[in-house]
């Protein structure tokens, strides 16, 4: 098992990120470049890459996600925003790439009201612009919940984008336990069929990153709302609707075995997390 969690590069970059994941006695770790709202970034330069690295190296730390902000709409009919989504996302990659990580996590995008197929080939046009052969990066397409007009939240979408790029050897997929249960799937009482399903329409070779969530939410509401693992009533941010039990399963699932599994649960005050305790009940 790869289990780790979201970490923050603030201060001295990979560095930092990666003393954050040792100290919650991860496998592995994800980080955003930047604030994730924005374009805003440090240059390469200054990430503390080979330091980063070094410590990753003496502390059983590997395999890297980096995650692309949530400002990238490649399914956006809008040439300005579509142009943002392709030129940011390319710089975004360079980045990935110097840090040493091979996947770079997408949000695909929202058509924003010009409908799943104009939306759908749009995404595949912005990455036939921003892939290229040459590249060590994978772009791996993250399953969504379908809020609002948000695609790939049926696996019928991802197969159509990885049939259409034309470097499809250059993608990957990233199954998000939240999403997936959000957009309707039933991995609370019936994984193995639901992997299953996806490995019939997509494939399983596609399968590279796992992100680890509980859900706010019934499902099928289509609403995106992670939830600390296993949660109760009790719990300040709500109570999780996927369950420690499914969540312990998936995470020691044949399917998943090997792949970086982060957990992005919601922490509880501005100072408080869970990762390190959720890492140890899972494991």
């Amino acid at each position: 098992m790869k289990l780790g969690s979201h970490v923050s590069m603030a201060g001295k970059g990979l560095l930092t990120a990666a003393k954050e994941a040792a100290s919650y006695n991860s496998d592995t770790f994800m980080i955003y470049t930047g604030a994730p709202q924005n374009t805003v970034r440090k240059k390469i330069e200054d990430l503390y890459i080979e330091e980063g690295q070094q410590f990753m190296k003496d502390n059983g730390l590997s395999n890297v996600i980096v995650h692309a902000p949530y400002i990238i709409n490649m399914a956006s009919a809008k040439t300005d925003t579509f142009g943002l989504a392709v030129e940011f996302l390319r710089k975004e990659i360079d980045r990935t790439e110097a840090i040493g990580s091979k996947y770079i996590i997408l949000h695909p995008g929202s058509h924003v009201g010009s409908g799943e197929d104009v939306g759908l080939n749009r995404i595949i046009e912005g990455l036939n612009e921003v892939i290229t052969k040459d590249q060590n990066v994978f772009i791996t397409l993250e399953l969504m919940a379908g809020k609002g007009s948000e695609l790939n939240y049926k696996f019928e979408h991802t197969a159509y984008l990885l049939d259409k790029v034309k470097h499809n050897d250059k993608l990957a997929v990233c199954f998000d336990t939240c999403h997936v249960h959000d957009a309707g799937y039933d991995i609370v009482n019936n994984f193995d069929e639901v992997i299953n399903e996806f490995d019939r329409i997509v494939g399983l070779d596609w399968l590279k990153v796992f992100h680890i969530n509980g859900s706010l939410n019934p499902r099928g509401a289509r609403k995106d709302r992670h939830a600390n693992i296993g949660a109760g009533d009790d719990n300040p941010k709500g109570r999780d609707h996927i369950g420690f039990d499914a969540i312990h399963y998936i995470v020691h699932h044949e399917t998943v075995k090997g792949k970086p599994c982060i957990l992005e649960t919601p922490w509880l005050d501005k100072t408080t997390n869970l990762y390190k305790e959720e890492i140890r009940k899972l494991r």
